[in-house]
């Protein structure tokens, strides 16, 4: 079967966060990392059975979905799970918030790098523990960490090292050696990985693959707490599903007393939709890749020619990282919207001078934002 990525949905009126944003203004929304595409078919067809049966009730994890979740990552990377090392939770950000809480200490800090996704700067602040971030840095238009810096910070007094692979907002794939190296320096001061890998099946590059963290070797499946989803990938952030894969015993009890009570179940839609987008939806996502993997050329293309604005070639997401610093604007984000685009701003992710673009969108809708800021830009920015 073939799927239209094409096809525009008209999401205005839906409550839909990254529209209702700009209601009522003629400004194209490319900001929040949700895509404008309807969801699987497959994923549809549970969801309407759900709805159809008409009872809506507390629910268990339905029968065979650890085993699907298993039987994928097998398939994907020969990581070979078991059914207890899974916590199903209804979001990263709450898992995020759970590991701050159980691995950051009185004494201890808790690390990560920057720039980032911004709840993880919200993470450690909202249960009240240190935080420290190390700046990626670029070697040959690519964002890594810098291993010198980051050694020195969990050296002294670190719990935790919140880790996003792929790197959300930079577009990185990182390689083995770089997971490994990430691993030896937590495992050789005692420091918990939690690695977020939400955006793990949105590799663009066909030479590159996502290599899970607690995979490179029994110390890091030691050390780290890994969190997954189908949300991002399959376009159901709205069902509120998620997973976490803990491999130690004694990580896992930690981070399940700390669930209790505070984090509730994840509801039976999302439960449901998960089944099925593990199950029945590979092909829907085989497509989806190669859309998405056109708009990013598209969008590396265009923005190298837009005066002031720079791009690393993006390895990974539907994430576009832009500097925007040589343009000269003062607030490039009001710019943008003033232009008919709505971006999220790098201040939140801890870095001035950059926007963020989201092209999980229908092609025409992503060359008309494109089209928008390539001529407020050349309107206002010499050339």
């Amino acid at each position: 079967m073939e799927y239209n990525f094409d096809d525009i949905i008209d999401r205005t009126g839906t409550s839909s966060l990254k529209w209702e944003k700009y209601e009522g203004r003629d400004i194209i929304p490319m900001w929040v990392a949700d895509m404008d595409f309807k969801a699987p078919p497959a994923i549809l067809d549970t969801l309407q059975q759900s709805i159809d049966h008409g009872i809506l009730g507390y629910t268990v994890i339905p029968d065979g979905l650890n085993d699907t979740v298993i039987a994928k990552l097998d398939e994907l990377y020969n990581w070979k799970i078991e059914k207890e090392w899974i916590l199903w939770v209804p979001g990263v950000v709450c898992a995020l918030n759970v590991a701050c809480a159980t691995f950051g200490g009185p004494q201890d800090k808790i690390v990560t790098t920057s720039p980032i996704y911004p709840p993880f700067f919200a993470a450690p602040e909202n249960c009240g523990e240190k935080l420290v971030t190390v700046p990626m840095i670029d070697i040959n238009q690519r964002a890594t960490l810098d291993f010198v810096a980051l050694e020195k910070e969990l050296k002294e007094n670190t719990g935790l090292f919140m880790f996003c692979s792929p790197y959300n907002p930079c577009g990185t794939v990182f390689t083995k050696k770089e997971i490994n190296r990430i691993v030896d320096l937590c495992a050789a001061n005692d420091v918990v990985i939690c690695s977020d890998e939400i955006h793990s099946d949105f590799v663009l590059d066909k030479d590159k693959c996502h290599i899970p963290t607690a995979t490179v070797s029994q110390t890091a499946a030691n050390q780290t707490i890994t969190l997954m989803a189908p949300s991002k990938t399959y376009n159901i952030p709205g069902l509120g599903c998620s997973f976490v894969i803990i491999p130690d015993e004694d990580l896992r009890n930690k981070f399940k007393s700390r669930l209790q009570g505070l984090i509730p179940n994840v509801n039976l839609l999302g439960l449901f939709a998960a089944k099925a987008a593990y199950k029945e939806c590979d092909e829907w996502l085989s497509q989806l890749i190669i859309y998405l993997r056109k708009n990013r050329d598209i969008v590396q293309d265009r923005v190298s020619k837009l005066p002031g604005c720079k791009l690393n070639p993006i390895e990974s997401t539907y994430l576009a990282w832009i500097d925007v610093k040589d343009t000269g604007l003062e607030d490039p984000v009001l710019f943008f919207e003033q232009a008919g685009v709505g971006l999220s701003d790098g201040n939140f992710f801890g870095q001035k001078g950059f926007v963020r673009l989201n092209f999980g969108c229908p092609r025409s809708v992503l060359e008309k934002g494109l089209e928008r800021m390539g001529a407020a830009l050349k309107k206002t920015v010499a050339i």
